[in-house]
């Protein structure tokens, strides 16, 4: 059996790909915090993926790299302190991409995002960015930091001697079970569950901004799906890939579709003296599924009573 080494088991991905992969591979479950309670038949390593000693460490003998370990906080930072989000992510991945190369790994998995895209009138596609990110943005940082790292993916792959294959996922916004729902952590879908499922019966929600931005949203088991399409079919030694759900949801939709799902009466309200992105951005996936035949299973409204039950059945009882 061949090993995965999945870094940043105990996060939000890294949870929804150790369920997707254990009994399929041997699992090397690699975190800085690992859970208090450890799955059997699970490789766990403690370990910080900014020290070279540590990244040499837990590659050693692995045949695939998910590479879900990040400093990942919420929206209040990447606004008022975007710095947090790249020097120890570029730290992690550039190791972790060095000594895959050294050490042969067959394949490494590197989740990018969307934030380099402009908004389009129609959905984006890869070609879509130019390579120059617009400086004014609050998610210049984040999005450099994807951008050079998407780059140091492909120079690997093409030295003279390389034998992994790297895939690079441009995902739009991952919501599911295990996602991070604490307010003061957690992106827009997550934070929107946990306002509506602790809100008391007839009480209100306060949504930042107009809500009239519009996202795309991507199921969770979607993504890992593709992961596992990938790892079997692609034939060359780099590929960028869009993944997305293929529609853009308005965060005011959003919060009313989460309500209504919920079973809740309640209000909307919108606090206007909060920052509002009067943008939509939608992710074409026609590549992924022109090379490797995958398209979303999930869409937002199964997405939503997904999360909810399980919300309900892993929080709420807590």
């Amino acid at each position: 059996m061949k090993t995965m080494l999945i870094c940043g088991a105990n996060g939000f991905l890294g949870k929804n790909a150790v369920e997707k992969f254990f009994g399929k591979y041997h699992i090397r479950a690699v975190d800085l915090n690992l859970p208090a309670n450890l799955k059997s038949g699970i490789e766990w390593v403690q370990a910080d993926l900014t020290k070279k000693e540590d990244v040499q460490k837990v590659v050693k003998g692995a045949d695939v790299v998910l590479q879900y370990a990040a400093v990942s906080t919420g929206i209040r930072d990447a606004i008022e302190r975007p710095y947090l989000h790249v020097t120890d992510n570029i730290v992690m991945n550039s190791f972790l991409m060095r000594e895959s190369f050294e050490q042969g790994v067959e394949h490494f998995v590197f989740p990018s995002c969307t934030v380099m895209y402009n908004p389009q009138e129609r959905p984006v596609v890869e070609e879509d960015f130019s390579g120059l990110l617009d400086e004014n943005s609050a998610y210049f940082g984040g999005g450099g930091m994807k951008v050079y790292l998407e780059n140091a993916a492909k120079f690997y792959s093409k030295l003279k001697d390389n034998k992994t294959k790297f895939t690079v996922i441009r995902q739009s916004n991952l919501y599911g079970p295990n996602d991070k729902f604490q307010l003061e952590k957690s992106h827009v879908f997550a934070a929107t569950v946990t306002k509506v499922m602790q809100a008391a019966e007839g009480g209100e929600i306060v949504v930042w901004g107009d809500g009239s931005e519009k996202k795309d949203f991507i199921y969770a088991g979607d993504l890992m799906d593709f992961i596992e399409i990938a790892l079997s079919n692609q034939q060359g030694s780099f590929e960028l890939i869009n993944l997305g759900g293929g529609k853009a949801v308005s965060i005011k939709d959003l919060v009313f579709l989460v309500i209504k799902e919920s079973g809740k009466n309640l209000k909307i309200s919108y606090d206007l003296t909060k920052p509002t992105r009067k943008v939509s951005l939608e992710i074409n996936s026609d590549k992924a599924k022109k090379i490797f035949n995958w398209q979303p299973k999930i869409d937002l409204d199964q997405g939503i009573k997904n999360v909810i039950s399980w919300y309900g059945q892993n929080i709420s009882s807590n």
